[in-house]
């Protein structure tokens, strides 16, 4: 509605559901007085900063395509899910457990981050950061409850910074990134429970036996590029693990 102002809203103090999405707004400072919000979205607006006064029941916030820069000023207590998608962030830093140790689902896709590094909220489940320029795994040893990670369209080509502390990691998503070795893949191997795995569109899944080659090194895989691992693969993949482990001994 192009709406710049939305000082009338802080009269409705019970309001609990809130979208202003597609709109013009730069501040959302009469939000503050609304303490019993639960749920808001200010979706394709013209914010600079996500700072806002601490609501102590907003459980749900979404920022997406905006022109906000850093995480300072989001502070709510009960926040389980925040999407930043789409905006100008450039580091991690600036997200903290101590202010929000309930966050569960952190959702970053389309931004300027180049590093895992300094991501202060180690209690998440779901972590989405495709379409940024990350060329380095850093920091991931903390994630121990995070089940989700979406890596797609990154710059990565080596795959250090997994940890067999993140023991609860089971889809991860690489696709379109810049791994060319198995070797690369076999760094996965840390991870324990790791069930689903998407590699396509990197320079090593043109290669032959890619799908062999991978499960070779990742017998525990169930999914590989959305596909289920057939037994008749898993046997071929052991064959081959079996052949790799042999030349290794005779060297």
């Amino acid at each position: 509605r192009g709406l710049t102002d939305i000082s009338l809203l802080e009269r409705f103090i019970h309001l609990r559901y809130v979208d202003l999405s597609k709109n013009k707004l730069k501040d959302l400072a009469p939000l503050s007085s609304l303490t019993q919000l639960l749920w808001l979205k200010v979706d394709r607006n013209l914010l600079t900063s996500a700072s806002m006064q601490e609501l102590p029941y907003l459980q749900v916030i979404s920022f997406d395509r905006n022109h906000i820069m850093d995480f300072e000023g989001i502070t709510h207590p009960l926040l389980a899910n925040l999407s930043l998608k789409e905006n100008k962030i450039e580091t991690l830093l600036g997200l903290s457990h101590d202010h929000l140790f309930s966050l569960q689902v952190l959702e970053l896709r389309g931004n300027k981050i180049n590093t895992t590094a300094g991501l202060g909220v180690s209690k998440l489940k779901k972590l989405y950061l495709a379409k940024n320029t990350i060329c380095s795994l850093e920091g991931l040893e903390e994630f121990e409850q995070l089940e989700i990670l979406h890596l797609r369209d990154n710059k990565l080509e080596a795959l250090d910074g997994f940890s067999a502390s993140m023991k609860c990691l089971q889809y991860l998503n690489l696709r379109s990134n810049g791994i060319k070795s198995f070797q690369e893949v076999g760094k996965l191997q840390v991870l324990p429970m790791l069930q689903a795995l998407v590699l396509m569109d990197n320079p090593c899944a043109q290669e032959p036996d890619y799908r062999l080659q991978v499960l070779s090194r990742l017998p525990r895989l169930q999914r590989l590029d959305k596909e289920t691992v057939e037994e008749e693969e898993r046997e071929e993949a052991e064959k081959i693990r079996q052949t790799r482990r042999e030349k290794e001994k005779e060297k």
